[in-house]
């Protein structure tokens, strides 16, 4: 279906835009990106969400489960072994972090067994300094779980149409989030549920936009609008779904979200209409967003070693988190970082994938 591909280069792009972000690319960049990136996963989770689950629950959660949970606590865990193997070459090391000053240390045998109870239990716990995006598979897990439970609540009294219903969701997201402003209210799971109570909100308006599309307008006039609306956003500062906690947030953050996918779901059609490599490029980054999200952060390390060489610097500079931070607002290295981020997790995933059907083949003629 054209718009099921049409979606999947939309994720292509949000994944990209991501990468991007995390290779501290120049801060007007990183502001426009950050003001809008992470809603349109949310939406396109949203996007192709059917009204049957309401009669299945127990399909949708399971199938969440396996898409988000299952994935999270496999390479989490993976992680976590590693954690001191880093450690031990020097990968991440107790001398460079963060731009906050932040350092990563070996684990103990205890801190090690905290941290799996934490990956098990709630979703937390993770390497940070290695899996630092890993916040999203809780944050989508626990934010269409909430929105199926509360679509069902809201439409089992009969009072709403389907769109009402959805739309109360939306509202109340942003009220608890004005709650929460107000007198910290926050949900009992990690972080108080910032994220995902905006995640509820951008899930419930990737519904909406589905069951809209058909009369919503779509041109390169108002895309180019869109565009220059986050511009201005990211001039301002606005922030996104790692949002501060401020009011403005509750216009400007479903305000920027909302034109950022109105803006790259248009760009993504586009390009949709024509069969051309960039487009089947897209298309497959799309569909493999899982391998970015796990490996991205430790491709960076293959473009440090690079910076290292150039610079002269320390071999210690490889444990900055996410990249080395000297120099990066005059150099270019973003750029690598970014291509790095993209292609090696992908390069990684076709040889493996490749390997994988040789050996199927390979037991199947033994």
């Amino acid at each position: 279906m054209n718009r099921n591909t049409t979606i999947s280069i939309l994720k292509g792009i949000a994944i990209i835009l991501m990468v991007i972000g995390h290779a501290e690319a120049p801060e007007m960049l990183t502001n426009f990106i950050y003001t809008f990136h992470m809603p349109l996963f949310f939406m396109a989770a949203g996007y192709f969400f059917d009204r049957k689950y309401l009669s299945q629950p127990g399909v949708f959660i399971g199938k969440r489960i396996k898409g988000l949970y299952l994935p999270f606590l496999k390479w989490s865990i993976l992680l976590l072994l590693l954690h001191n193997v880093w450690h031990h070459f020097g990968i991440l090391n107790e001398s460079f972090g963060n731009w906050t000053g932040g350092v990563t240390h070996p684990y103990t045998l205890k801190i090690a067994a905290q941290r799996l109870m934490h990956i098990v239990t709630s979703m937390s716990g993770y390497d940070e300094f290695m899996a630092g995006a890993f916040w999203f598979f809780r944050g989508l897990l626990v934010a269409s779980v909430m929105f199926l439970l509360l679509y069902k609540t809201i439409d089992s009294t009969g009072r709403f149409s389907p769109n009402g219903a959805v739309l109360t969701i939306c509202l109340a997201s942003v009220g608890f989030t004005a709650w929460h402003i107000y007198c910290g209210a926050k949900l009992p799971i990690p972080n108080g549920g910032w994220r995902e109570t905006w995640g509820v909100f951008f899930f419930g308006t990737g519904v909406l936009f589905r069951q809209y599309e058909p009369r919503i307008r779509q041109h390169w006039a108002l895309c180019l609008t869109y565009f220059l609306l986050l511009c201005e956003a990211a001039w301002l500062h606005l922030s996104g779904m790692n949002n501060r906690g401020l009011w403005r947030d509750l216009w400007s953050l479903p305000l920027t979200g909302t034109l950022g996918f109105l803006m790259v779901h248009y760009i993504a059609s586009v390009i949709d209409r024509h069969d051309s490599r960039f487009r089947s490029i897209l298309i497959f980054i799309g569909n493999n967003t899982m391998s970015i999200f796990v490996w991205h952060i430790l491709s960076f390390k293959v473009v440090s070693l690079i910076k290292i060489w150039h610079y002269g610097l320390e071999w210690e500079q490889i444990g900055c988190h996410m990249v080395i931070h000297y120099n990066n607002h005059q150099d270019l290295y973003w750029v690598l970082y970014s291509i790095a981020g993209v292609a090696i997790p992908l390069l990684v995933t076709v040889a493996f994938r490749k390997a994988r059907n040789q050996y199927g083949l390979f037991r199947l003629r033994g």
